[in-house]
């Protein structure tokens, strides 16, 4: 069987106001921010499941109630939960910079916190459950990130090319990345002032008078400024890691993946986000919440990487799989043609969740979904989507044959 579902809105202070919106054919007379739309059984927000008698119940409830029904038998085994959660995002204004713990050092943290007699809920706490949080995302849009430490030559011509952090260079030379980042994020705030204060005072007039492009750190430094995630008087220590990252710019259906101890932070765009049911985030800046550095820096990949951009490639393909190592989940692209279809059977859980265009679900019975619509299918169903017009559709899963 299928069943329609809802998902819950996010409307955290960074998000755009139109897309979500407009994605869910939804009014925002009250000008919100529409950051997040959650597609999942997460205790915080679970999306409704449409009933056969028309009832809403939560998605987490009704696997609570009935885990092999809702899950199957090898998902409940394994992860007792659905071990996804599946996301629309908007970026307006820029998130923090932020690393995710491997599923063992998670465990650690929870347990060592929750020993601490540490409320969960606390501002403090840096564990909030027991799991990873590797994400997979594809780009709705031009979308712009900062992803992993820039390669050695490249991270070299960074710092000899912007005068302010010039007397960084033999320090990373001579000693490498870790000690590089250590360094800036355990500095006094007096010194790590003197670096970065002249830098924005730099950059903030060009960014204003629009001759600083995208593609350029400098760019995204002055956007810190103007959308007041920092200020030239008092600046946050995370812009150094604007030029230390790679600075990624994705097009329409390229992705990429967010493995555990890869430092990122999302910078502009909308995207759909698939990831584990977590809500571990180590941040290093950018951001009026907790910063533990000690912690951070436990878990930060202290090396060069090139990004591993998943490309919009395969023409013709309907269905195209955005790889990743994570055993928690995966993201796929349906994309069809007017009256075409794709026949499948669910090995696990899926959830469907139409971009654009408008389809008919056909698992038992009929389901009409247009664009912003989602369905959740059950473990073992075979199903057909026909498409009417043309329709982009992505679908979350759990790679059931590799348990």
């Amino acid at each position: 069987m299928a069943f329609r579902i809802t998902g819950k809105i996010q409307h955290y202070a960074w998000g755009g106001y139109d897309f979500i919106p407009h994605l869910l054919h939804i009014q925002n007379a009250s000008h919100q921010p529409f950051a997040e739309y959650w597609l999942g059984a997460h205790d915080k927000a679970s999306a409704e499941v449409a009933l056969d008698d028309k009832t809403l119940q939560p998605l987490n409830q009704l696997i609570k109630s009935s885990p092999e029904k809702f899950l199957g038998e090898k998902i409940t085994k394994t992860f007792g939960r659905l071990p996804f959660l599946f996301k629309v995002l908007d970026v307006k204004d820029m998130l923090s910079i932020q690393v995710h713990p491997t599923k063992e050092e998670a465990e650690k943290g929870f347990a060592r916190e929750n020993a601490a007699g540490i409320p969960v809920d606390a501002p403090h706490r840096n564990y909030k459950d027991d799991n990873h949080k590797p994400e997979m995302m594809a780009a709705l849009s031009e979308f712009y990130l900062l992803h992993g430490f820039r390669q050695e030559d490249s991270l070299r011509g960074i710092l000899n090319n912007t005068p302010e952090l010039r007397s960084l260079y033999s320090y990373f030379d001579k000693k490498g990345y870790e000690a590089l980042y250590a360094h800036v994020m355990n500095m006094p705030s007096f010194r790590s002032n003197e670096l970065l204060q002249p830098l924005l005072n730099r950059v903030l007039p060009l960014y204003k008078q629009k001759q600083l492009s995208k593609e350029s750190p400098d760019f995204w430094a002055a956007r810190a400024v103007d959308s007041h995630l920092t200020n030239p008087e008092h600046p946050d220590k995370g812009i150094f890691s604007i030029y230390f990252f790679n600075l990624v710019h994705l097009y329409p259906g390229e992705g990429i993946f967010q493995a555990a101890g890869v430092p990122h932070a999302y910078l502009e765009g909308q995207n759909v986000e698939l990831m584990a049911n977590s809500d571990n985030v180590l941040r290093g800046g950018l951001t009026p919440k907790h910063v533990d550095v000690s912690e951070l820096l436990k878990h930060i990949r202290f090396e060069g990487i090139k990004p591993a951009v998943i490309q919009n490639i395969s023409p013709g393909k309907n269905d195209i799989q955005y790889p990743s190592s994570a055993p928690d989940f995966s993201l796929s692209k349906l994309v069809l043609n007017n009256l075409q279809h794709i026949d499948n059977q669910s090995m696990s859980p899926e959830i469907i969740l139409v971009i654009t265009g408008e389809i008919s679900l056909s698992a038992n019975t009929e389901t009409a979904l247009k664009s912003g619509e989602s369905a959740y299918i059950l473990p073992g169903e075979t199903y057909r989507i026909t498409s009417i017009g043309k329709s982009l559709i992505y679908k979350a899963s759990v790679p059931v044959q590799e348990m």
